[in-house]
């Protein structure tokens, strides 16, 4: 799906205030990362469209995709960063300091960093069951000699949600007011992935979002993902 934005201004004063401040910080001696995180926390815009591409950073007015964020600031002081390190932040998620909760929450502010954690378990959690509950349902076709993935998609949605992705998708656009189109555009799935998290806690009972949310997160850190601090879940 193509997603149509009307133009954003150049760079708003805003805009230019925190990218100034991360490009004065890093040339100033201060480590690149926490000066990104300053610049994040100084940054007020919820979308912006800038050389044709479309920066969604606040997800349903709710969740904060600070990578998101993150990539764009970088992008604009470049020449600045060392190259493998802002790779393994914005393409794995790896930071190149490992900050405590407490600092990186005092870095990005606590509007920004409650928000992140929408966006951690709304999104981030979210797809990863999602992922999680596919690798069984696979486990247990080829268990039982099914090598097919036929409607693999509708048991795993039906599994978690009581529905199938089509008939998930569909009402959620339809609250939405979105056209029903075939596709779907990458800002669109993780919207509709934050409404799957809160379809789950109002449709399913307690213990099953708890299991499924455990079921998730240890998938997740299986994986090596670090959440960009040390330990997001002690703050909830």
């Amino acid at each position: 799906m193509t997603e149509t934005h009307p133009q954003s201004e150049p760079t708003s004063t805003t805009t230019a205030g925190a990218i100034g401040h991360l490009e004065q910080a890093i040339t100033s001696g201060q480590h690149w990362y926490t000066a990104l995180l300053e610049a994040i926390g100084r940054w007020t815009q919820n979308e912006e469209t800038v050389n044709g591409r479309h920066y969604q950073y606040l997800i349903d007015g709710q969740a904060f995709d600070w990578l998101l964020l993150a990539e764009r600031l970088c992008q604009a002081v470049d020449d600045l960063l060392p190259e493998d390190e802002k790779t393994a932040l914005l393409f794995h998620g790896q930071p190149p300091l490992r900050l405590s909760d407490s600092k990186f929450k005092a870095l990005i502010g606590s509007t920004k960093y409650r928000q992140y954690l929408n966006y951690f378990y709304g999104i981030t959690v979210e797809e990863a069951l999602v992922l999680a509950v596919q690798e069984e349902v696979r486990k247990e076709k080829r268990t039982l000699g099914y090598n097919k993935e036929h409607n693999l998609t509708n048991e795993v949605y039906q599994r978690i949600y009581g529905a199938t992705r089509a008939v998930l998708l569909k009402s959620f656009r339809r609250e939405k007011g979105y056209p029903q189109l075939k596709s779907i555009s990458l800002t669109e799935l993780k919207e509709f992935s934050y409404w799957l998290f809160n379809y789950r806690l109002k449709n399913c009972d307690k213990a099953k979002v708890a299991s499924d949310t455990k079921k998730a997160l240890e998938r997740l850190g299986a994986n090596g993902s670090t959440r960009g601090l040390a330990a997001a879940e002690s703050e909830l």
